[in-house]
């Protein structure tokens, strides 16, 4: 081969690297958005508020973890076939995911509940319509096109919801931190003192880390597998190396985002409420309302109608997520590329939790309160979970073969480890 020749598909690998990266997009970089919802944004918006650039730092830390634990729920969707409840059932008694499959309903409701409160204080703050009204028409048309809608109308639409986020970059952006103290509070760890601080680092590990996160994960993948066609369970097994990639790509853009996200959501609050002393955050439209003056109007535009997108994009994967779990556990038929009267049980889980979250608005629950606890209850249960995902992953036989790699099983083991330090240090520091 001549250099001209060389120099041409040299050329032509450069040119086709974006379209590859754009083709692999995917479920990844879903469930990494979905990860920045209403929940995520009001423990980072507190987190700010409270300890200012204190844990600006987590963002470096939780993004490789969050990848390292995203493709390994990936891989056992993919190889095995199946959701991550119906591999777990492979490994653990019915009783134990039983209680995890509620446990996770449970913390889904509530969260549901709390993100479309958010949402609903949001819109009322933007057009001045009771929140109550917005509660009930969020969740009624969510939950509409949840159920009505296929999986590839919903993945499409997720897709591209994601990029409601790039409104707290700008956001950040706008308000003109000092950099030099952004920097070194990034690379420069401060070590958190205090129970607050202790469950701020938990809260935002498991608002980051999130349980309902790995069965979307995984689930999503057993949905593109039916997308192309592979119907049946032996169709779906196991996955060649430009498919697994493909998804590496996928999920390191999106779990990439995500903590982008993450870390600009804790700067705007921390150089905006916390240096002018708003340390007591109770609902995200006091948050909103309080950057007005400190960041101007646009900041407060860009803060609102983030909650409301994330919320779009977040609540069909709560729902779904629990729904999944129950289906893989009791053998039901599932699958948003299933019409209702084929999949009656899978989706009444989704109108459940649904119908849950709006009446938890009526019961005048507070939205940021019960945001910050879920994350943090979520963060004392995600170690548990991951254990059984690494133990999962590391069998052979259940992996076909394709287990994960020794560097995935590292890393995701010592992300377990640290979550239960946190969740430890909390109640005894």
């Amino acid at each position: 081969m001549n250099r001209a020749e060389s120099l041409t598909r040299l050329s032509q690998r450069v040119r086709s690297t974006p379209r590859r990266v754009w083709s692999a997009l995917g479920p990844g970089v879903i469930t990494g958005a979905a990860d920045d919802d209403p929940s995520g944004i009001a423990t980072y918006s507190v987190a700010g508020a409270q300890l200012g650039t204190g844990l600006l730092w987590t963002a470096l830390l939780t993004w490789p973890m969050m990848a390292a634990v995203q493709s390994m729920c990936a891989r056992i969707g993919m190889v095995t076939g199946r959701g991550l409840m119906g591999a777990l059932r492979r490994k653990f008694s019915r009783r134990t995911l039983g209680a995890a499959a509620a446990a996770l309903l449970v913390a889904n409701t509530i969260n549901i509940g709390a993100d479309l409160a958010g949402m609903a204080d949001a819109m009322e703050l933007l057009v001045g319509v009771n929140s109550h009204v917005w509660v009930v028409l969020f969740g009624a048309g969510i939950a509409w096109a949840t159920i009505q809608l296929r999986y590839g109308v919903i993945a499409r639409v997720l897709k591209w919801l994601a990029l409601v986020l790039f409104a707290y970059v700008i956001t950040g952006i706008y308000i003109r931190p000092p950099w030099s103290a952004v920097l070194h509070a990034t690379f420069v760890p401060s070590i958190p003192s205090g129970r607050t601080a202790w469950a701020s680092l938990v809260a935002i590990l498991g608002t980051t880390i999130s349980p309902y996160l790995f069965f979307w994960q995984a689930s999503q993948e057993v949905e593109e597998e039916k997308a192309r066609g592979r119907h049946t369970l032996v169709e779906r097994r196991g996955a060649t190396p430009e498919e697994l990639q493909d998804r590496k790509i996928d999920i390191g853009v999106g779990t990439f985002f995500s903590n982008v996200v993450m870390f600009f959501i804790i700067l705007t609050t921390a150089f905006t409420l916390h240096v002018h002393g708003m340390t007591e955050v109770t609902t995200s439209r006091q948050v909103a309302e309080a950057l007005r003056p400190l960041a101007g109007n646009l900041a407060t535009l860009l803060y609102t109608l983030g909650i409301v997108g994330t919320g779009l994009l977040a609540i069909p994967t709560l729902s779904g997520s629990a729904a999944y779990a129950f289906a893989e556990l009791f053998g039901w038929r599932q699958g948003f590329d299933t019409h209702f009267r084929g999949a009656p049980a899978f989706y009444m889980v989704v109108g459940t939790a649904m119908a849950a979250g709006v009446a938890m608005d009526f019961a005048n629950v507070n939205a940021v309160k019960a945001l910050y606890w879920t994350a943090v209850i979520n963060g004392l249960l995600a170690p548990f979970l991951l254990t059984g995902i690494l133990l999962a992953a590391s069998d052979r036989k259940l992996m076909r073969n394709q287990p994960s790699s020794r560097l995935g099983r590292v890393a995701v083991g010592l992300t377990t480890a640290f979550m239960f330090v946190a969740a430890v240090a909390m109640f005894v520091v």
